[in-house]
Order: C-alpha cells, then structure tokens, then sequence
C-alpha cells in the first residue's frame, strides 16, 4: 500500500460511496508528505492533519494506553489520594495565583479576538466548583472492580464485575474547568488524553504544571494517566478521535464542530458520546401558575449554556395573562446581569405584546460588541431550531400554541431533544409531557437543573441530548463513573463439572 504524499489542487476525492469532493489550492498547497487526510464520509470535509500534530497526537495516546496497563498496579488509596492532591493545590492561594495570572492572559487574548469569555474566565466560583468536583471524587466509593451481580449453579459460579475501559480522548472547548469533570475516569482506573480549546489552553497548561503533574507524581500515579495535549489546532482533535487506541471519544463544544469530531471518531470505529446542542424549551399549559412560571423563566436565563432557556411556549388561552409575565420575567433575568433582554415572538406571541414594548429598543450586547436593536421582535416558526448563542444579554424565543399537543409538536419537531419543563399544575399533563416529549431531561420548573454536579452530585463529563436518537443503556449525563466495561469471572468449585 502507497502512502499519500501529495494532493493536487481540483483532485476528486470520494466519500460516502457515491459522492465526490474536490482538493482546494489552500489544501494541495498546505499538504506535505508524511501529512494525513481524513475524508469525513458524512459531509465529504477534508481534515488535514499536519505529521506533527499526528505524531504528538499519537505519541500521548501510546503514553496513555502504557499507564493505563500500570494502573492496574495502583491502589485505590493512591487514586484517592490523587484526587485530594490535586484538590489541595488548587485550594493553595500561592499554586492558584500562577493559574489565575495564565488565566488572565487567556481572557485578553479572546477579548482581541472578540471572541466569547463566559465561560472561559476562572472565577472564585468555578475554582470552587472545580475544588469541590475534585472532592467529591477523592471521596466516592472505589468502583473499579465491583461485582455488579452473581448467579450460582451447581458445581460453580460466575460474577458480573466493573472494569476500566481504557484511553479516553476528550476534546473541550475553552473551559478551564474540564479538568475537575474529567480527571473523573480516573476514579474507574481509565486514563484520559485533553485537546481543549485555544481559548483556554494558557490556562490548561497552567494547571497541568501547578496542580496536576505535581499531583499525579505525590500519589504515585504513573505521569502519562492524564495529559494534555499542548495544539491550540483542530487538527489535533481529528488525530485524537480517529486514533484506534482510543477507548472512548467525547466531544463538548459548539454543534457543528462537535457532530464532525463524532464522524471523525465513528468512522474510525472509535466509540463517542457528544456533548454540543443544547437550548432548553419551556412549555405553560392553561393549569399554568403565573407567580411559578416568572421564578422558573428568570431563573433559566441567568447565564448562557446548554441548558439555558431558549425557547418558551404559551397555550393560547393564557396569552394575554402569560405574556407580559414572560416580557417581565425576561427583564427581571436581563436586570441581574445590569443589562438588557431580547424576545424573538412568532406573530401570535407578538399579538400580546403591548405596542410600547414593541416599540423599545434596547442595547444588546454581543461577543462583537454592542447593538442597538428592539427588545421584541418577530421570528419565523421555521427558526425555532435556533440556539441563541448570547454573551450579555439574555435571548429567548416566544411561540403561542393552540394547546399543550401542539407545543409538544413543536418541541419534538424543533428542539434539540434536550431540556424540556412544564409549568402547570395539571398532573395529567406532567406525565402527558413525560410520556410524549422527545428528551431525556423533563422538569417542572427552571431549567438550569440539568447538570451533573448539581443535581446528582457527581462532576460530568458533558450532556447528551437525543438529537440523534435514545442513548443505550446509559443517562444523558456522562460521568467519571460512567465511563467503565463489564468483565465475567467464573469460579468451578466443582473440577468434573462441564457441558
């Protein structure tokens, strides 16, 4: 078999069995031998991946694959004290100073880039969360060779037991918190390979030579159980994801840049769980309590991530009353951050807006600055797929349905299948909506529940939604603890048993 070692511009390139591609002059150009291609079969994307990066890519994943063979030497109580390690260094004002200034750096490099830094920022309480995720792993229940069930028979016997999976490769987008969520497989005696974002990989590199290095050595953990991969470039993604020796792919970021790295890894027979679209939905039937659905709208749009509330439905025979709450409600979360909102109404919802608030216009404050726009306008039905990517200014839609059958409708035609809350005090329609509705998050209230930590106690990897389809076997929210295989062990207490 012949390596690839050029392309030319305008050369065809086939992918999904009968579709064809060409190579760009910027391709052609860039591509130099020893370089790799990766033909992305659903879309026909070509991903080049410079022989650096692959060989980086594919040194740490060796590393990775060599200590998760040594952990299996490692005790429990050297896994945990690697977690309360890591924890303490963190806790140190003198180790966090060093974190925090790289941090810095990384926030005024986005800024120049008018780039998002909501989540990139380290603040008191993400160090908190972070601190209080490394915790809670150094004091969870050892799991990494549990029995889950035994059945006897005559002459002997066979046990279900937890094993680790092996090399998990997580790409994250700029986050610096991902290393308190993810540094959980360990727990389950996995080891872990990072690509974070550019965004935040000043900060990453920062708390891998402050907090986790010096960790990993304390504990005696061998050095390559958690790495992370030094490439502000996507290509170094592409490498993890495609690399065989991966036992496990997870991917959390923006949408699109998410569903191609989940291509990358299927098509290299790498198993994946993506964590991207997100936007919860929030429906208020006629049994609607008004005072309840203005708590739970306000308290859904205090920040923007995936399970912010980005679309909410009315039925119409509570439009005239639900409205104004809603437009207040959007004012009382815009008001908390010392800012203004932004509704996105269909034509019905517009109908019960008063003229003066439709008349105002408010200023609006994005990642590429501010705008002066009104604080409601009209949307099409056909956008309700759409996941207001806001900064400063919460940004929702509004749809007024005919009755709660036709939100559901809506939500499962439109949605990303993900976060859905009824307001109601029907009962019967609390389970009509659980039972109907496409998702696997459902509640009553505010949306901002759906996280891994906060309602389960248990730092997450990332959130599924069921965009493409119900998960097997497994909940939406991918944790340290989560991330295992299942061996079988027999015992024959009786040598002339056999078949």
């Amino acid at each position: 078999m012949v390596a690839l070692s050029r392309l030319s511009e305008g050369q065809p390139i086939i992918f999904g069995g009968n579709r064809v591609t060409q190579v760009s002059s910027e391709l052609a150009a860039a591509f130099q031998p020893g370089d790799r291609l990766v033909v992305v079969q659903d879309s026909g994307a070509l991903l080049h991946i410079p022989a650096a990066v692959s060989d980086q890519v594919t040194e740490a994943v060796s590393a990775a694959v060599n200590a998760f063979a040594e952990l299996a030497e490692v005790s429990d109580e050297q896994i945990t004290e690697f977690f309360g390690a890591f924890a303490d260094r963190l806790d140190d004002e003198t180790t966090f100073a060093a974190i925090q200034l790289a941090n810095r750096g990384d926030i005024v490099r986005a800024q120049a880039m008018r780039r998002s830094t909501t989540r990139l920022e380290l603040s008191a309480s993400m160090r908190a969360a972070m601190i209080d995720g490394l915790r809670t792993w150094q004091h969870a229940k050892a799991t990494r060779d549990a029995v889950q069930s035994s059945i006897v028979h005559e002459g002997w016997s066979i046990e279900t037991r937890r094993s680790p999976l092996g090399v998990v490769g997580f790409v994250f987008e700029g986050r610096p918190n991902v290393f308190a969520d993810a540094v959980g497989v360990v727990r389950t005696g996995n080891t872990v390979v990072f690509r974070i974002g550019s965004d935040a990989l000043g900060t990453a590199n920062a708390i891998v030579e402050h907090a986790l290095h010096p960790a990993l050595a304390s504990s005696g953990l061998p050095p390559a159980t958690v790495q992370l991969i030094d490439s502000p470039l996507h290509a170094a993604g592409w490498a993890l994801f495609s690399n065989p020796q991966v036992g496990l792919a997870v991917a959390r970021g923006s949408g699109s840049a998410v569903a191609q790295l989940g291509s990358v890894a299927r098509q290299a027979g790498v198993a994946v769980s993506l964590h991207g679209t997100g936007g919860a939905w929030m429906l208020a039937d006629a049994a609607a309590d008004a005072s309840r659905f203005a708590l739970s709208v306000q308290h859904s749009l205090d920040r923007k991530v995936c399970n912010t509330l980005n679309v909410c439905c009315v039925v119409r025979e509570r439009a005239a009353d639900l409205v104004p709450v809603f437009v207040d409600a959007v004012r009382a979360a815009a008001a908390d951050r010392d800012g203004h909102g932004r509704i996105h109404a269909d034509r019905h919802a517009l109908e019960h807006v008063d003229t003066a608030v439709r008349n105002e216009r408010v200023t609006v404050h994005r990642v590429d600055g501010s705008h002066d726009e009104p604080f409601v306008s009209l949307i099409d039905r056909e956008r309700l797929g759409h996941e207001w990517q806001w900064e400063g200014s919460p940004e929702v839609t509004l749809v007024v349905v005919d009755d709660l059958d036709e939100a559901i409708v809506l939500c499962n035609t439109h949605s990303p299948r993900f976060t859905v809350s009824l307001i109601s005090d029907d009962h019967r329609a609390h389970d009509r909506v659980y039972r109907l509705v496409e998702a696997p998050f459902v509640g009553d209230g505010f949306t901002r529940w759906v996280d891994g930590q906060y309602a389960l106690d248990a730092p997450e990897l990332g959130l599924s939604n069921w965009e493409g389809g119900r998960m097997l076997a497994r909940g939406a929210i991918l944790s340290g603890d989560s991330v295992h295989s299942i061996r079988y062990r027999t015992t024959v207490t009786d040598p002339s048993t056999h078949r």
